[in-house]
């Protein structure tokens, strides 16, 4: 009974649609897109740090001659929320949004114009230097996960264009 149902479960998973994003690895299609992406400089420290997550996270799958222009405007935002009896903030929340195209060099096709947004929450404390500290931090982290999902989406982007 256990081998029929293993069986069975066997034939149902390869009639799934699923296929690996990366398949063949480096020298797959999308691992090679990804690589020819040229991403120009963006303006601010929030920029910096997310050109440089982006090509860090791009040139990890690859390398190739650019066919693919990357053009990203970033809108970094630090909002007081908790106001204490005082007037004091108690806490912040930092708003990293991004908006973005691919570009084909080539053709000067818009192939994806998409956006993404990731925030953090940033407790205010007595320390001026332990609260300034923390908004680095929280913009580190921030763009490095807006650069995650900005390489998943475009990869998702250049699979459907192989």
């Amino acid at each position: 009974m256990r081998i029929l149902l293993a069986l069975s479960a066997l034939f149902a998973l390869a009639g799934c649609s699923l296929q690996p994003l990366y398949s063949a690895g480096a020298q797959g299609a999308v691992a090679n897109g990804l690589a020819a992406i040229d991403v120009p400089a963006i303006p601010g420290r929030a920029g910096w740090l997310v050109r440089n997550a982006l090509n860090d996270g791009l040139v990890a799958k690859g390398t190739a001659t650019p066919k693919y222009r990357l053009d990203v405007r970033l809108d970094d935002e630090l909002q007081g929320l908790g106001v204490l009896g005082d007037d004091t903030i108690s806490r912040e929340r930092r708003t990293l949004r991004a908006r973005y195209q691919l570009i084909d060099l080539a053709s000067g096709d818009i192939l994806l114009d998409a956006s993404e947004t990731t925030d953090a929450g940033i407790d205010v404390v007595s320390s001026e230097y332990a609260t300034i500290a923390a908004e680095q931090r929280a913009l580190e982290n921030l763009s490095l996960q807006l650069a995650n999902r900005m390489i998943t989406r475009i990869a998702l982007t250049l699979r459907k264009e192989q």
